[in-house]
Protein backbone atom coordinates (compact mmCIF):
# COMPACT_ATOMS: atom_id res chain seq x y z
CA UNK A 1 0.00 0.00 0.00
CA UNK A 2 1.14 3.52 -0.80
CA UNK A 3 1.74 5.98 1.73
CA UNK A 4 2.45 9.09 1.16
CA UNK A 5 4.00 12.19 4.10
CA UNK A 6 4.30 15.65 3.48
CA UNK A 7 7.04 17.86 4.85
CA UNK A 8 8.27 21.31 4.63
CA UNK A 9 8.17 24.93 6.07
CA UNK A 10 4.71 25.54 8.06
CA UNK A 11 5.35 29.18 7.32
CA UNK A 12 6.44 31.32 4.71
CA UNK A 13 6.79 35.24 4.27
CA UNK A 14 4.93 37.03 1.35
CA UNK A 15 7.00 36.95 -2.09
CA UNK A 16 9.07 34.29 -0.99
CA UNK A 17 9.02 30.61 -2.28
CA UNK A 18 7.12 27.62 -1.18
CA UNK A 19 9.17 24.37 -0.87
CA UNK A 20 7.27 20.99 -0.07
CA UNK A 21 8.48 17.69 -0.18
CA UNK A 22 6.88 14.08 -0.18
CA UNK A 23 8.21 11.19 1.07
CA UNK A 24 6.46 7.83 -0.99
CA UNK A 25 6.99 4.32 0.64
CA UNK A 26 5.46 1.25 -0.89
CA UNK A 27 5.52 2.56 -4.05
CA UNK A 28 8.30 3.38 -6.33
CA UNK A 29 7.50 7.60 -7.88
CA UNK A 30 9.42 6.01 -11.35
CA UNK A 31 6.10 3.31 -11.61
CA UNK A 32 3.58 3.99 -14.35
CA UNK A 33 1.16 2.63 -12.77
CA UNK A 34 0.66 6.48 -10.44
CA UNK A 35 0.80 9.51 -11.17
CA UNK A 36 2.11 12.29 -8.04
CA UNK A 37 -0.06 15.54 -7.56
CA UNK A 38 0.19 18.17 -5.50
CA UNK A 39 -3.12 19.33 -4.30
CA UNK A 40 -4.29 22.29 -1.85
CA UNK A 41 -7.39 23.02 0.05
CA UNK A 42 -7.30 27.05 1.11
CA UNK A 43 -9.45 27.37 4.19
CA UNK A 44 -13.19 27.72 3.58
CA UNK A 45 -12.30 26.09 -0.35
CA UNK A 46 -12.77 23.40 -2.17
CA UNK A 47 -9.54 21.22 -3.43
CA UNK A 48 -7.32 22.89 -6.43
CA UNK A 49 -4.71 20.40 -8.09
CA UNK A 50 -2.00 22.11 -8.74
CA UNK A 51 -0.18 19.41 -10.74
CA UNK A 52 1.45 16.62 -11.54
CA UNK A 53 4.51 14.43 -11.89
CA UNK A 54 4.65 11.00 -13.88
CA UNK A 55 6.43 8.19 -14.30
CA UNK A 56 9.05 9.60 -16.61
CA UNK A 57 9.52 13.07 -14.96
CA UNK A 58 7.27 14.90 -17.04
CA UNK A 59 5.27 17.42 -15.12
CA UNK A 60 1.96 19.66 -15.82
CA UNK A 61 0.38 22.28 -14.00
CA UNK A 62 -3.10 23.70 -13.68
CA UNK A 63 -2.79 26.69 -15.74
CA UNK A 64 -4.04 29.29 -13.35
CA UNK A 65 -0.82 28.45 -11.39
CA UNK A 66 1.46 26.97 -14.10
CA UNK A 67 3.63 30.45 -13.89
CA UNK A 68 4.44 30.04 -10.51
CA UNK A 69 4.53 26.19 -9.64
CA UNK A 70 7.02 23.60 -10.22
CA UNK A 71 7.25 19.72 -9.28
CA UNK A 72 10.31 17.67 -9.22
CA UNK A 73 11.22 14.52 -8.02
CA UNK A 74 14.48 12.46 -6.82
CA UNK A 75 14.75 8.88 -7.84
CA UNK A 76 17.26 7.79 -5.14
CA UNK A 77 15.22 9.00 -2.19
CA UNK A 78 11.81 8.11 -3.81
CA UNK A 79 10.75 11.80 -3.08
CA UNK A 80 8.98 14.06 -5.33
CA UNK A 81 8.85 17.80 -4.40
CA UNK A 82 6.87 21.13 -5.04
CA UNK A 83 7.99 24.79 -5.11
CA UNK A 84 5.49 27.23 -5.68
CA UNK A 85 6.91 31.33 -6.27
CA UNK A 86 6.22 34.73 -5.48
CA UNK A 87 3.61 33.18 -2.51
CA UNK A 88 0.74 35.99 -0.97
CA UNK A 89 -1.51 35.15 1.75
CA UNK A 90 -3.84 33.81 -0.70
CA UNK A 91 -1.42 30.61 -1.29
CA UNK A 92 -2.45 30.14 2.57
CA UNK A 93 -3.51 26.32 2.69
CA UNK A 94 -3.62 23.13 3.80
CA UNK A 95 -0.95 21.06 1.09
CA UNK A 96 -1.69 17.49 -0.44
CA UNK A 97 0.57 14.84 -2.01
CA UNK A 98 -1.31 12.62 -3.95
CA UNK A 99 -1.85 9.30 -5.71
CA UNK A 100 -4.99 8.79 -7.00
CA UNK A 101 -6.65 7.50 -3.97
CA UNK A 102 -3.78 7.70 -1.54
CA UNK A 103 -3.59 11.04 0.18
CA UNK A 104 -0.70 12.50 2.70
CA UNK A 105 -1.98 13.47 5.63
CA UNK A 106 -1.81 17.31 4.86
CA UNK A 107 0.26 19.71 6.11
CA UNK A 108 -0.64 23.29 7.09
CA UNK A 109 1.73 26.53 5.21
CA UNK A 110 0.24 29.56 6.25
CA UNK A 111 1.98 32.80 4.59
CA UNK A 112 2.32 35.68 6.44
CA UNK A 113 5.08 38.20 7.85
Amino acid sequence: QVQLQESGPGLVKPSQTLSLTCTVSGGSITTSYYAWSWIRQPPGKGLEWMGVIVYDGSSYYNPSLKSRTSISRDTSKNQFSLQLSSVTPEDTAVYYCNAFNYWGQGTQVTVSS
